[in-house]
């Protein structure tokens, strides 16, 4: 991979998933004995990405522990979002505000990674670079959703999304950003979705294709059914 730094999305207070969140942040929650965190730090070490950085607001210090009794062998940073939950947009604008590089890989957690991602993840790097593009979304189709009734979040023509239309294409959470996106924006909170839509009004925003199973533990039917499955 040429980007050298992941972002993990740890913040947000997985109000879905109560009670199982009341006590424990949702990046903790386990899945086939290993937690969410855990298999997305995996990934990103599958795809020799040695800088992570992790946001979080909730629960926090369960999280900045969790890092530190481990040994990933990895450069981990944790940072926290600060008096105010910040959102997706203002979450990594503070992940990577002091940061000297330009590209990043974001994952959100709650999605059930595994190395079949590797592949389109690369893939996905390639276009990325040979494109000159700046935003780049990994969506699936809703079809190939674990969850039924997930409703898709954009329609995608020719790499290039769109939020109107027949929306059949799932974000799946995970996006290479470049950090210009985010020169109009100030430490504040913001939805990442703002810029997308800045975005897809200069048809600017860019998706790419997977064709795994999409596994996102969006609410409590689905982790239960998930684990008894």
């Amino acid at each position: 991979m040429k980007i050298k730094t992941a972002l993990i999305l740890c913040a947000g207070y997985g109000k879905r998933l109560s009670p199982l969140t009341l006590e424990k942040p949702k990046p903790l929650i386990e899945v086939n004995k290993i937690t969410l965190l855990e298999n997305t730090i995996n990934l990103i070490k599958k795809l020799n990405i040695q800088k992570i950085k992790i946001n979080t607001f909730y629960l926090e210090n369960q999280i900045e522990n969790f890092i530190s009794t481990r040994d990933f062998d990895l450069n981990i940073e944790v940072i926290r979002d600060g008096d105010q939950i910040l959102g997706t947009g203002g979450g990594i604008l503070n992940l990577i505000k002091n940061s000297n590089e330009n590209d990043f890989i974001i994952f959100n957690p709650d999605t059930i990674w595994n190395l079949k991602y590797i592949k389109i993840i690369k893939e996905m790097e390639n276009f990325y670079y040979n494109n000159k593009v700046q935003n780049i979304l990994m969506v699936v189709n809703k079809q190939i959703s674990y969850d039924k009734y997930l409703k898709g979040d954009f329609s995608f023509n020719f790499n290039k999304l769109f939020n109107y239309g027949d929306k059949n294409y799932i974000f799946t959470g995970c996006q290479i950003i470049n950090k210009n996106i985010f020169l109009n924006y100030k430490n504040t909170s913001f939805s990442i979705s703002k810029i997308w839509n800045e975005l897809i009004n200069g048809q600017k925003l860019y998706g790419f294709e997977s064709l795994n199973e999409f596994i996102h533990i969006t609410n409590l039917e689905i982790y239960n059914k998930l684990i008894k499955s």
